[in-house]
């Protein structure tokens, strides 16, 4: 076995506790440009949110972290608050990994769209939609969630809704 197989192999997938609050603020502040959250909002995601997001460990390490959930007012939509992959872990497809993890979950057997926000110039992201959306054979639709302008008052870049879906699991 070739070493990436070996480390794709090492990385174990599960959901969160309160307990990885901590790790989930370490790995999130190594990951620019992802925004740092509060420790405590990140306990919430581990907790309040952990049916719906995920932990991947390598050697007993936290290496990467969806967090996401299902809207109140759409239930067949699991919004992704943030993906976070460590440098250890990057070039694997863990975050595509991590994201087919969720959707295989009971919670999301509802689940027909995935919704995030992506700032235009994040290529990272940009990439693992559009490469989630051709695996789901669907589309990926964009526009305007959050203006720099309007909602940021010109202090953070433009975040664009990007909406993947239809699809069956």
């Amino acid at each position: 076995m070739n070493n990436d197989n070996h480390e794709k192999a090492s990385i174990t997938l599960r959901e969160p506790t309160a307990e990885d609050g901590a790790s989930v603020f370490d790995l999130i502040s190594a990951c620019p440009p992802l925004d740092t959250n509060s420790m405590y909002c990140n306990l919430l995601q581990s907790s309040h949110f952990s049916q719906t997001s995920v932990a991947a460990e390598m050697d007993a390490n936290l290496v990467g972290f969806i967090s996401g959930y299902v809207l109140p007012k759409k239930p067949d939509t699991l919004f992704i608050w943030q993906v976070a992959v460590g440098e250890k872990a990057r070039g694997q497809g863990l975050a595509s990994r991590m994201l087919r993890h969720i959707l295989a979950r009971d919670i999301c057997k509802d689940v027909k769209y995935i919704e995030t926000t992506i700032t235009p110039d994040n290529r990272a992201s940009w990439a693992l939609f559009e490469s989630l959306a051709n695996k789901l054979n669907t589309q990926l639709n964009r526009s305007v969630m959050f203006d720099r302008q309007q909602h940021f008052a010109g202090q953070h870049e433009t975040e664009m809704l990007v909406k993947v879906g239809p699809f069956k699991l």
